[in-house]
């Protein structure tokens, strides 16, 4: 259970992003706690990856301050931000692997950016990712074109666990996945996040990931965003949100929340 009085870890205000005549964020404020999974969820066009490029500073944003760790994304040295990146590690929706590289060689890619240490070593630390993630040895070895879709995930999360991080990015993790598949993804960040201590940035739009595992939601409407408990926000009566929540697919997955837990939850999510 994660302590509502947890340090924000990431830490933005003010945020507005545009492109052209579009803005995506119009003064959108956040706090993401140490050690919490947070769900990123909107409608299309919403920014939700926006939002995740921003924050580790691979957009930058019209105004705003962004903070991870207590230090300025935006505003930091070359040196500064190779020491601050170190710290996360980012799944993108596509896994983004090296067609070239074996998935050994697809993790040890951040080790060789920035330490210097021998093959060997590194090989073991690859070893060791690729069992974390739940993959066989032998997937080790294999090409991305090798691996189904859901063994492309995990190595592509391999990799983002690669330094050790504090915090990981996760850009629509179960996207093209079967429900299967999706759930066993679910159970293995959840337990990740909970064997490392984790905190978890996960953009999404899979309502059972957002039961299964999210601490909070942070939903991107208006271009700003309202946080809550999945509790407090299926009483939120902003169009948008009561829509996403109470719709066919949303009432779908609280059943089968309800089920796993062999729990009578009510669907207008009375109890807090």
């Amino acid at each position: 259970m994660l302590n509502n009085s947890s340090e924000p870890i990431i830490y933005v205000r003010g945020l507005v992003n545009r492109f052209g005549a579009e803005t995506v964020h119009d003064g959108l404020d956040l706090e993401v706690r140490r050690g919490e999974v947070i769900g990123i969820v909107g409608g299309s066009g919403s920014g939700k990856s926006v939002l995740l490029r921003t924050i580790v500073g691979l957009n930058r944003p019209v105004e705003g301050k962004v903070e991870v760790f207590g230090r300025d994304v935006l505003r930091m040295s070359d040196r500064q931000r190779r020491q601050l990146e170190n710290r996360w590690g980012v799944l993108f929706q596509d896994g983004a692997l090296f067609s070239s590289l074996t998935v050994a060689q697809n993790i040890e890619v951040p080790i060789k950016e920035y330490y210097d240490m021998p093959l060997r070593l590194m090989d073991e630390i690859s070893a060791v990712k690729v069992g974390m993630v739940g993959l066989p040895e032998e997937a080790g070895e294999k090409y991305p074109s090798q691996l189904s879709g859901g063994m492309r995930k995990r190595a592509g999360l391999a990799r983002a666990l690669a330094l050790d991080p504090e915090i990981v990015f996760l850009d629509e993790p179960t996207a093209g996945l079967d429900p299967i598949a999706a759930g066993a993804f679910d159970e293995l960040i959840r337990d990740l996040k909970t064997s490392l201590g984790l905190t978890v940035f996960m953009v999404t739009h899979d309502l059972d990931s957002l039961f299964a595992i999210c601490d909070r939601v942070a939903v991107l409407v208006d271009k700003k965003v309202r946080v809550g408990t999945l509790e407090q926000l299926l009483r939120d009566n902003h169009p948008w949100i009561h829509s996403y929540f109470h719709g066919p697919r949303g009432r779908a997955a609280q059943a089968s929340e309800a089920a796993v837990f062999n729990e009578p939850r009510a669907l207008d999510a009375t109890r807090v």
